[in-house]
Order: structure tokens, then C-alpha cells, then sequence
């Protein structure tokens, strides 16, 4: 059986080959000059001697024949070496064959040119021509070091017939010259081979080491393109968009052009992963990037930045609408249904666009500032495209203030509670009031919650803000009728933390309140941030006694099984179905649907935001009779509250 590193040696050896061929070519056509110039000259100079002696056509017309043969092979190897880099492997072992072959044929022409000589003049210029040949041929092996083939077959052709000539005189001298002769030739022979060896290792051993080179190259190239993939999309990574828009930010600076920096997130997205599994969640993720590639043109580059967040970089940006109908695009495509086999999901992707140089002037800043964008996409415009704009700046800024100011709040004495009542309409009586945090800061003065709240979220400080007001609210349950029950709102980060939610425990046993009095109301986007550790969080409390109630119901992500698996006691909707409700018939089933679901599973469901008698009566006429809102109540110190509606 052939194994794979056999294959691969059989693939290496005519890569060998062929780097031998192509070095002895390379130090041949560098040598091959001076054999022709050694051939010439040395020719030259015995013809001179025999002019005199010798005929015409020997002494000059066939050494000026064969002068001018090497002249000629001389030019034509001189052109030939700036033309080395472009010859392919065949073309460079099929002119070592044809150099082989003439440089056998130039020694049979020039050793039977000698031995033709050799008769004619005296005794020097007989030495002279024994002189020629055994000196030119030394100088022709050395030339041909690197051709071990050709200087073998040379030295055969000039030395042997030289030996047996010169031997076959049967003079003394000339027989010691061949003797000499043959025994500097088998030197020169071994010379040769071992020389040729070391040669053919060389670059056998530098081949091995270009072809390990060559290899950690390509295993550095794949584990940088490793590096900066993501092996689940085949997009681009964080890491290479972070290095791209470093790139992109020097070229536009240097170029004076605008380009924009995008974050798409997806919106639903842990939905799928907590109901489906991980498996259809990652399926979603790679449609999601086919659906990206198929919208994305020559000008943007996308990546992967992480979990369910994409990034793209549009280059040559010159107008906002440009960058509009590009959102409108993604989100468009974003929206399709995603289905595999079993299921189907919708989803949508929200995006924030910051464009260079309006919304800053170094990459750091323009990435947290298309962050913001999409923030505040999915805070307002969910499913939409959102560009940061100076109206944002100021947001920014404003937000900055705000964390200043709680950084450094005296919690317990600037946080105070209102209460506004949730009422039964049929049996006319408040079940129970909900604490509404309110924040008077000495710098900022009456900051809203919307803002403070939000704040206080996207850091620690919201640990510190839900146990000041909670305190707050158990030493106002204990002062009060123990049939008073309070509603209070926890936050993603409350219910994402093991750790708070063993301290917000050891509250109410530490209280002495009844938890029975106490309910933790929980939105439907907090729960679906960390399901797993959200329900785990709820249990403990349910175990404790406390209530729980889903807030906000119809606006998040949250799905049947997910309000199935959760400990609830109560179901509230939220106020956005309630505005037509008196008078838009899909707004009066949406609600209807929602009773029934909570009456099927035997939840307490209340309506929040009810701002008017009509609103109420299209309620009481659906069969919700537990209601919160303006209508009944605004939100006011609990001193001021009372228990009749």
C-alpha cells in the first residue's frame, strides 16, 4: 500500500531533479565562455606554430573554422544567460543534453585536429601539440566541473585516443607524456566526481531547506488567514476588521476620503439558540453570511465580529442616502425567513453606521460611535438603519454626564420611590402597587429613568441602584398594611448574576417582609439575554416566595416554551397594544390572544398604560380585569396612594 509521504517523495525527487539541472545549467552557462576562449586561444596558438610546416587547410582553414564555431556558440551562450529565468525545466534538461553532445563532438573535432598535427615540424612543436591537449583539456574538465556527464565523456574522448597514440610511438618521452597524462586525468576524474557530489548536494540540501521555507511559509500564511477567519462564515474576523479599518483609516486620511464603519446585530437571535440548540443557531449564522455576501458589492468588506454581530466597511462614501439604501438592503434580506429542516424562524438585524471623518477622526472612535448607532437602532429602530449623527453626540454626552453623576451619587439619599397603583376593576380595590425609581441628582437635577435606568444597565452601577430602591422598598412595606403588595423591577444584569440574586435573597430574609407580598418583574428582552441562568435566577426566587411576573409581553423575542418554562405568576402587556385597542380590531385580537394564552396557563394578566375609560371598557369587554395605568393612578410617594380605585 502506498502511503501519502511516499507519494510526496515521489512528487520531490523531479523537483530535485530539476533544481540540479536548472544550478549545473546556471554555473555552466557562467563557465561555458571561458572553455570556448580556453579552445580558441590554445588552438590559435598551435596553428601559429605550424604554418610553416603543416598544410594550408590543417593549419589554417580548419582551425579558423573551428575557431569561428566557438565564437559563434560563444555569442549565442552569452545571450542566452539573460534569458536563464524565463526557461522552463524541459527546455533547460533538453540544452544540457544538446551542450553533452556538442561538447563530445568538440573534442572528437579538436583531439583528431591534434593527433593530425602532431607529424608535422620538430620535435618542439611536436611537444607543443602534446602540450595542447593534455593543457586544454585540464582547463576544459575544469569548466565542466558542474557537468560531471560531459566532462567524463570529454576527458574519455581526449585522453584515451592521446594515451594510445602517444604510447603506440614507443618513444620513451612521448610514453612517460601519456603516462603522465592518464594518471593526471584519473586525478582530475576523481576531482571531479567528488566535487560534482558535493555540488549535487548542495543543492539537493539547499532545495530541501527552499522547500521547508516554503512550506513554514504556507503554514504561516494559513494559520494568519486562520487567524483572521472565522471558520463558521468564511468571514473575516474581529481581528482582521479591527487591522482592516486601521488600513482603510490611513488610506482615507492620506486620500481625504469618506468611508463608513457598520455593526449589524441580530435581533432574535438567542431565541433560536435557546429553543432550537446550538446547531440551528449556527446555521442561521452561516445563512446569515451568504445572505450578506449576496447584498455586499465591491465596496464593502465584511466580517464576523462575534456571536450574532457582523461589521462591514463601505468605502467611497459620498452621501448618507447611499449608506440608507445599504441598510435598507442588509435589513431587507436579514428579514427573509431562515428555515431548516423542522423549523423556521424570523429574524431581523439591526445596523449603525459611523461615517469619517463626521463621526470621529480615529478608528476607535468611529467603531464605538457605529456601536452607538446600532444601539440605538435597536433601542428605537428595531430592524432598521440607524447613522450616527450629532444628535447623537449629544446623547453621548449626555449619557456621559448622567454615569458622572451616579459614579458619584449618594444612592440612599438621592434615590427616591413612587408607586402607582395596579387595580382589579371588577371587585374595584388595588392588588398591589409597582416602585418606580426616581433620581434627583445635586448636579443634574431630576434625571429621567428611561436615561438613569439605561445607564446604570450597560455597567455595575445597576447592582448598587436595585439594592438602594430595594431597601427602600422593604422599609416601606414594613411601615404599611401587610396586605400591600409591591411590584419591583429587576434587570438583565440582576438576573444574570448568581451572585446578586443571592444578595438580593438575603434582603428580603434579612427584611422580615413575607416574599408572598413581593414581586420581581422581569422583561421579556432581559430574560432572553441568558435564559438559562434567567430561569435559574427566577426559581430561587420562586422558591423563596416571591412573585414573578413577565413584563412588557409582546415586544421581545420571548417564545410559548419560554413562558412555559418559567416560574410566572402574572403576565403583563405591554402598553403599545393598548393605544388602539378601543378601536382597531387586530390590536383587540393581539390582546385577546394574550388573555387566553395566560387564562390556558393560568397566569394573572394585567394591562399596563391604560390611559383612558375607553381603553378600560375594551379591556373589561375582553375579560382583563386587572389593570395599570394613568387612567387609574399616576405614580406618586406612597404616602399619597390609597387603597380605593
Amino acid at each position: 500500500m502506498i502511503r501519502p509521504q511516499d507519494l510526496a517523495s515521489f512528487r520531490t525527487v523531479p523537483a530535485v531533479k530539476a533544481a540540479l539541472s536548472r544550478s549545473q545549467f546556471d554555473a555552466f552557462s557562467r563557465q561555458l565562455p571561458l572553455l570556448y576562449v580556453i579552445l580558441v586561444v590554445n588552438s590559435v596558438a598551435v596553428a601559429a606554430t605550424h604554418v610553416a610546416v603543416a598544410p594550408a587547410w590543417l593549419a589554417i582553414w580548419v582551425p579558423l573554422a573551428m575557431c569561428s564555431a566557438c565564437a559563434i556558440r560563444l555569442v549565442v551562450w552569452v545571450r542566452r544567460r539573460k534569458h536563464l529565468a524565463s526557461l522552463t525545466d524541459e527546455q533547460i534538461a533538453s540544452r544540457l543534453k544538446t551542450t553533452v553532445w556538442l561538447i563530445a563532438l568538440l573534442g572528437v573535432i579538436f583531439t583528431g585536429w591534434g593527433l593530425l598535427l602532431f607529424p608535422y615540424g620538430d620535435p618542439y612543436a611536436r611537444a607543443h601539440v602534446a602540450f595542447y591537449m593534455s593543457i586544454t583539456v585540464i582547463g576544459c574538465i575544469f569548466c565542466l566541473m558542474h557537468m560531471r556527464k560531459a566532462a567524463l565523456l570529454l576527458t574519455a574522448i581526449v585522453i584515451v585516443p592521446f594515451s594510445l597514440f602517444f604510447s603506440l610511438t614507443q618513444n620513451g618521452v612521448l610514453v612517460a607524456i601519456a603516462i603522465n597524462m592518464l594518471l593526471v586525468a584519473v586525478a582530475m576524474i576523481f576531482v571531479l566526481v567528488t566535487y560534482y557530489r558535493d555540488f549535487a548536494n548542495l543543492v539537493e540540501s539547499k532545495h530541501a531547506l527552499q522547500a521547508k521555507q516554503a512550506e513554514l511559509q504556507r503554514l504561516s500564511d494559513e494559520n494568519s488567514r486562520l487567524a483572521n477567519l472565522d471558520i463558521l462564515t468564511g468571514l473575516p474576523n474581529r481581528r482582521r476588521f479591527l487591522a482592516d479599518l486601521d488600513a482603510l483609516f490611513q488610506t482615507a486620511q492620506e486620500g481625504h476620503v469618506r468611508f463608513a464603519v457598520g455593526v449589524i446585530d441580530l435581533d432574535g437571535f438567542k431565541q433560536v439558540n435557546d429553543l432550537y440548540g446550538h446547531g440551528a443557531g449556527d446555521r442561521v449564522l452561516e445563512e446569515v453570511g451568504r445572505r450578506l455576501l449576496d447584498v455586499s458589492g465591491p465596496r464593502i468588506r465584511l466580517a464576523r465580529l462575534g456571536g450574532d454581530e457582523f461589521g462591514l466597511l463601505v468605502t467611497d462614501v459620498r452621501e448618507t442616502q447611499d449608506l440608507r439604501d445599504i441598510g435598507a438592503a442588509i435589513c431587507a434580506t436579514l428579514r427573509a425567513p431562515y428555515a431548516w429542516p423542522g423549523a423556521t424562524a424570523r429574524l431581523s438585524g439591526s445596523l449603525g453606521f459611523a461615517v469619517y471623518p463626521d463621526a470621529g477622526l480615529s478608528p476607535a472612535q468611529l467603531f464605538e460611535r457605529a456601536d452607538y448607532a446600532l444601539y440605538f437602532a435597536k433601542e428605537y429602530r428595531r430592524g432598521g438603519t440607524t447613522i450616527f449623527s450629532s444628535e447623537h453626540e449629544k446623547q453621548i454626552r449626555e449619557l456621559g454626564q448622567v454615569e458622572q453623576a451616579l459614579r458619584h451619587a449618594d444612592l440612599e439619599r438621592e434615590m427616591t420611590l413612587h408607586f402607582q397603583p395596579i387595580v382589579d376593576t371588577l371587585r374595584e380595590r388595588v392588588v398591589s402597587y409597582e416602585a418606580l425609581a426616581r433620581w434627583r441628582s445635586p448636579t443634574l437635577g431630576d434625571v429621567p429613568p428611561s436615561l438613569f435606568i439605561k445607564v446604570a444597565e450597560r455597567s455595575d452601577f445597576i447592582h448598587s441602584v436595585t439594592a438602594a430602591l430595594l431597601r427602600k422598598v422593604l422599609a416601606t412595606m414594613r411601615e404599611c398594611d401587610p396586605a400591600v403588595r409591591v411590584a419591583f423591577n429587576l434587570s438583565a444584569r440582576d438576573i444574570g448574576s448568581a451572585e446578586a440574586v443571592e444578595n438580593i435573597a438575603d434582603m428580603i430574609r434579612d427584611s422580615g417582609i413575607a416574599p408572598d407580598r413581593l414581586t420581581f418583574e422581569v422583561t421579556e428582552t432581559a430574560v432572553i439575554q441568558d435564559f438559562e441562568q434567567a430561569s435559574a435566577s427566577l426559581d430561587a426566587f420562586k422558591r423563596l416566595g416571591v412573585h414573578i411576573s413577565l413584563d412588557d409581553f409582546g415586544t421581545g423575542y420571548s417564545s410559548l416554551t419560554c413562558i412555559h418554562r418559567l416560574p410566572l405568576d402574572k403576565v403583563k402587556i405591554d402598553r403599545g397594544f393598548l393605544d388602539r385597542i378601543d378601536s382597531d380590531p387586530a390590536a383587540r385580537d393581539i390582546v385577546r390572544s394574550i388573555l387566553e394564552l395566560c387564562r390556558s396557563l393560568e397566569l394573572v394578566c394585567v394591562a399596563e398604560g391604560v390611559q383612558t375609560e375607553a381603553q378600560a371598557d375594551a379591556l373589561r369587554g375582553l375579560g382583563c380585569t386587572v389593570m395599570q395605568g394613568f387612567f387609574f393612578g399616576e405614580p406618586a410617594p406612597f404616602e399619597e396612594q390609597s387603597l380605593e380605585v
